[in-house]
C-alpha cells in the first residue's frame, strides 16, 4: 500500500496549507487541523510498522514518481526496517508536541504552519530513495528552525542576565547546520558525477556501486565528506555546539524535535548514504569517528553534570547519548549497528518526554535554574512521576527501551573498541549522577514560597502526550524483539557488504529473541 508513505508525508503538510485558510483568530481550528494532520502521520506510521513483511525485507511501499528524467531525479519513497522505525519515532514525538503547542498562545497560526513544515521535512528524509529530494527535505527540516526560534523561542537567563539571546541561538544553529549541509552537498554531488549512473536513486546507487565499487582511495576522500557534512546534525563533536544553546532558547515542542529527530537526521544520513553506498571508505574512517564520539560520551555527560538550566542538562545530555549511537555505527557490527537504531528511537522518546516536563515547569514556574527550584513534587504530583521515569530511562534502568539499546551498543562495540565501550559504561554512570541529581533539585526538598501556585497537568488531554510517550518507553524495553527484528533485517545485509562481522557476533544475534 505505497499510499501509506503518501499520507504519512502529506498530512502535515496538507495541514500546513489548510492553516493558511483559517482565519488568524480561530485558535480553536487551527489547533484541531495540527492534531487531525499528526492523528493521520502516527496511525500510518503504526500501519507501516505493523504491515512491513519482515520475511522479505529490502525497501516496501514503495512511491515512484519519473520528474528529470534527463538528470536522473525521481520522487522515490520506501522504508526498510531502519527507516520504518524511525518514522514511527518522528510520528509519536511529533503527535506529542502538537499537543504540548497548546501552551503557545502568541501568533498561533504562523507556529503551527511552521511547524509542520518541520514535521514534513523530517519526514522526507526517512522516506526518500532519491538524493536530490533526500537534501531537499534534510534543508526543508533545518529552516524552520530558525522563526521557530528566532520568534517563540526565549532568552537564556543567568542570574538576570541574558546568556544568549533567542536570535543568537536562532543564527548559530542555522549557519551550523547549513554549512554542514553544504559539505555534504559536495560529497553527493561528487558520488553522482563519479558514479557513472548519472542518476539520484539511492535504490539505483546502491546496487551500481555493489557491482562496481568505487576504489577505496576515493570512497577515503568522499565518506567525510559526508560524514562530517551531517555529522553536525548528529551532533559529532566538537561540531555540536550550536545544539544545546538551540534546546534552550527553542520553544518546548520545538526543542522536543529537534532532540528526538533532528539529531537523528544526522546519523541516519551517515548510515543510510556514507556507509551504504561507501562501504570500504567507512572502514578506513570509522575507527576516527569511534574516538570522536567518545568525546562527546564523556565530555557532554560532564558539563550537563556542571549545568544550572534544565534545558542545557538535557541537551548536553543529548549530545552525550548521541556519542552512543555514533559509536554503534563506528563499530560496524550486528548488534552495534541494531542497538545504534534501536537507541536512536529510546533517546528520542526520552528526551521529547524530557522536554515537555521543562516546558511545562518553565511555563509554571517561569524559570529553569535549579537553584531556584524544588519541592515540586508536592504541588505537581503527575509531572514528577513522569520526571523520574525520564530520569531512569536516560540512566539506562532495565525495562526501559534505553538499557536495550546501549546495552546492544556496548556489547557490539566490545570486540573493535574495547577502550571506547569501557568509557561508554561510564558516560552511563555520569548520566545516572547528573539526572538523579536534576531530579532531586527540581521535584524534593521544600517547596518555596514563589512556587506555591504551580499546577499539575491535571486533565486527560493535558497528560496524553507524557502517557504516550512513557507507554512507548516502557513497552520497548520490556519487549525489544519486534523492533529489534524489524531493525536487524535491513542492518545484515548492509553488515555483509561492509565489512565480514565476527562468528560470536552472527551467534549471538540470530538467538535474539524472535
Amino acid at each position: 500500500m505505497s499510499a501509506a508513505l503518501l499520507l504519512i508525508l502529506l498530512s502535515p503538510a496538507i495541514g500546513a496549507l489548510a492553516l493558511l485558510l483559517v482565519p488568524q483568530q480561530r485558535v480553536d481550528w487551527v489547533r484541531r487541523i495540527a492534531v487531525a494532520s499528526m492523528t493521520v502521520a502516527l496511525g500510518m506510521a503504526l500501519w507501516l510498522v505493523t504491515h512491513y513483511d519482515r520475511s522479505a525485507g529490502g525497501y516496501q511501499f514503495q512511491v515512484h514518481l519519473p520528474w528529470m528524467q534527463s538528470l536522473g531525479i525521481g520522487f522515490h519513497l520506501g522504508v526498510d526496517g531502519i527507516s520504518v522505525v524511525l518514522v514511527l519515532l518522528h510520528a509519536l514525538c511529533a503527535f506529542a508536541g502538537v499537543l504540548i503547542s497548546y501552551a503557545v498562545k502568541q501568533r498561533v497560526k504562523e507556529y503551527y504552519i511552521f511547524y509542520l513544515v518541520l514535521i514534513t521535512g523530517v519526514f522526507g528524509v526517512f522516506l526518500s530513495l532519491d538524493l536530490f529530494f533526500f537534501y531537499f527535505f534534510y534543508e526543508m527540516a533545518v529552516i524552520p528552525m530558525y522563526p521557530l526560534i528566532g520568534i517563540w523561542g526565549s532568552d537564556t537567563k543567568e542570574g538576570g542576565v541574558v546568556r544568549f539571546s533567542k536570535e543568537y541561538a536562532a543564527m548559530k544553529l542555522t549557519i551550523y547546520l547549513t554549512s554542514g549541509a553544504v559539505v555534504a552537498l559536495i560529497g553527493l554531488l561528487w558520488l553522482y558525477t563519479i558514479s557513472g549512473l548519472r542518476s539520484f536513486d539511492l535504490v539505483a546507487l546502491e546496487q551500481h556501486l555493489i557491482a562496481n565499487p568505487l576504489p577505496a582511495s576515493l570512497q577515503g576522500w568522499i565518506f567525510p565528506l559526508l560524514a562530517i557534512g551531517f555529522g553536525v546534525i548528529a551532533p559529532m563533536w566538537p561540531l555540536h555546539s550550536w545544539s544545546p544553546i538551540g534546546h534552550a532558547a527553542a520553544p518546548s515542542a520545538v526543542s522536543m524535535l529537534h532532540a528526538a529527530v533532528l539529531m537523528k537526521l544526522g546519523s541516519y544520513a551517515i548510515l543510510r548514504l556514507a556507509i551504504t553506498l561507501l562501504p570500504q571508505g567507512a572502514q578506513m574512517w570509522m575507527p576516527w569517528i569511534a574516538g570522536l564520539c567518545t568525546m562527546n560520551i564523556i565530555y557532554g555527560g560532564l558539563v550537563a553534570m556542571s549545568q544550572k538550566d534544565l534545558k542545557f542538562i538535557i541537551g548536553y545530555s543529548s549530545s552525550s547519548h548521541m556519542g552512543y549511537v555514533l559509536l554503534g555505527l563506528a563499530a560496524l557490527t550486528p548488534l552495534a549497528l541494531n542497538g545504534a537504531v534501536l537507541l536512536m528511537f529510546a533517546h528520542g522518546i526520552m528526551t521529547a518526554l524530557a522536554f515537555a516536563l521543562v516546558g511545562h515547569i518553565y511555563d509554571e514556574a517561569h524559570t529553569r535554574s535549579l537553584p531556584e527550584l524544588g519541592g515540586l513534587a508536592k504541588r505537581l504530583p503527575f509531572l514528577a512521576t513522569c520526571g523520574v521515569i525520564a530520569a531512569m530511562a536516560s540512566s539506562g534502568l532495565p525495562g526501559f527501551a534505553n538499557f536495550v539499546a546501549e546495552l546492544l551498543v556496548i556489547l557490539g562495540s566490545w570486540d573493535r573498541y574495547r577502550l571506547q565501550a569501557i568509557l561508554a559504561m561510564l558516560g552511563i554512570v555520569i548520566t545516572s549522577v547528573y539526572m538523579l541529581r536534576m531530579v532531586r533539585g527540581v521535584f524534593f526538598g521544600n517547596l518555596p514560597l514563589a512556587l506555591a501556585h504551580t499546577r499539575d497537568a491535571s486533565t486527560p488531554f493535558a497528560r496524553l502526550p507524557y502517557v504516550a510517550l512513557i507507554a512507548a518507553l516502557l513497552l520497548v524495553g520490556c519487549w525489544p524483539a519486534p523492533l529489534v527484528r524489524l531493525i536487524d533485517v535491513s542492518t545484515r545485509p548492509l553488515i555483509a557488504r561492509t565489512i565480514q562481522p565476527a562468528p560470536q557476533e552472527l551467534r549471538i544475534a540470530s538467538e535474539l529473541p524472535r
